[in-house]
């Protein structure tokens, strides 16, 4: 193997992990997001935990965030709650940011 053929080995797995990493938090993310939302529409318990999961699990219907702004924002106005698109998106950029923290990087 060649110096060549190290290094682009290297630059794989770099990508690899960086791809693995970037899915971890964004799904740390929906969850902290989704635990959040659950709190807003008074949930406790077991209720918090399935709610935030689905949350993560609305992630991968389409590529972005706008399914699970959908979904949380319809969750929400359900419940008689009004916050805007830009609030909801301000919220989760705030807590991909914890997610960051919370997960070392």
């Amino acid at each position: 193997m060649t110096t060549f053929d190290k290094r682009e080995e290297g630059f794989e797995k770099k990508f690899a992990h960086d791809e693995e990493m970037r899915f971890k938090v964004t799904a740390r993310r929906n969850r902290l997001f989704g635990e959040w939302v659950a709190a807003k529409l008074g949930m406790s318990g077991d209720a918090v935990k399935d709610y935030a999961t689905s949350v993560v699990l609305a992630d991968f219907e389409e590529v972005g965030d706008d399914d699970v702004l959908r979904k949380v924002a319809a969750d929400l106005a359900a419940a008689g709650h009004s916050n805007s698109e830009a609030d909801l998106r301000a919220k989760l950029d705030e807590l991909g940011h914890v997610a960051v923290t919370q997960m070392n990087l």
